[in-house]
């Protein structure tokens, strides 16, 4: 497939897939909640793609740091391996649709040290709807030999959060009702880190649930408060959603591959865990 952009298309994959090009197809889809996302793999999924679960392998178990903190490097090894990330490979990843979760997998093998990696744009849903075969056999896997190199996309703390806030545009992925402390389902606190502006995941995606155009995400930044050139980065509840934030910028044209935009991997949770100053409205 050449250079992986940061967004590819159902069909695209389809072709890579028709000509037998080597890459890695994962499949994360997950919800809120539940039921666990494998029993969706294990009813149908793309063929050749194997499933990596959200909260077991794309994270640490939850505690102060968040969560979903950052998996441990060593950890996130065997995984990627297992399912045959080599190392110069392709990846391509896909959740049920909106690539919240997929952008998690995405941002994670881009912080590895995994440079083609692409979201499919409009998940499993437009995969579907394209009218591609679907399949529930479970294929046999070559593991690869991925080495993590841990680090290669910024990250910050609860304090570079807070400056960042203070010093550029920290962009809050959650829902409007929840950035403005309306309602709070999941964390102790509601509200938002003060100085933080509102830029919902929900926001990327047209009306066919397709990604917007770059020219459209840049527009649609900018009327949120982001200005070219000044430091930018993103949060959610856990440090999901966010790197689909972090992603949408990369595609917007805001931020590139090797200036990207920072994650606050910790998130609502960590800030809620270390008891931080909240604003609301």
């Amino acid at each position: 497939m050449g250079r992986v952009d940061p967004l590819i298309t159902p069909e695209t994959v389809a072709e890579a897939m028709k000509w037998g090009a080597g890459f890695a197809l994962l499949d994360v889809r997950w919800r809120l909640g539940g039921p666990p996302g494998r029993q969706d793999y294990e009813a149908a999924h793309i063929p050749s793609a194997l499933f990596v679960d959200l909260d077991t392998e794309l994270s640490s178990p939850p505690g102060p740091a968040g969560r979903h903190p950052l998996p441990d490097p060593e950890r996130l090894q065997e995984v990627l391996r297992r399912v045959g990330v080599r190392e110069g490979g392709q990846v391509v990843v896909y959740d049920a649709g909106d690539g919240s979760v997929a952008a998690r997998a995405w941002w994670l093998l881009r912080w590895a040290g995994c440079r083609e990696v692409a979201v499919m744009d409009g998940g499993f849903a437009a995969w579907q709807a394209a009218g591609f075969k679907v399949t529930d056999h479970v294929h046999d896997q070559i593991p690869g030999d991925f080495v993590v190199r841990p680090g290669q996309m910024p990250v910050v703390d609860a304090d570079g959060a807070a400056a960042l806030a203070r010093d550029g545009a920290l962009l809050d992925a959650r829902a409007p009702q929840r950035y403005l402390g309306e309602t709070e389902p999941i964390d102790p606190k509601a509200g938002h880190i003060p100085g933080a502006l509102n830029a919902p995941s929900a926001g990327h995606l047209g009306d066919g649930g397709r990604w917007l155009s770059s020219d459209e995400l840049d527009e649609r930044f900018e009327k949120i408060g982001v200005k070219p050139g000044e430091p930018v980065g993103a949060y959610c509840g856990s440090g999901v959603t966010a790197s689909s934030v972090v992603l949408a910028l990369e595609v917007a044209g805001i931020t590139s591959r090797e200036n990207p935009a920072t994650l606050y991997a910790g998130s609502w949770s960590n800030w809620c865990a270390e008891d931080r100053e909240v604003a609301t409205g």
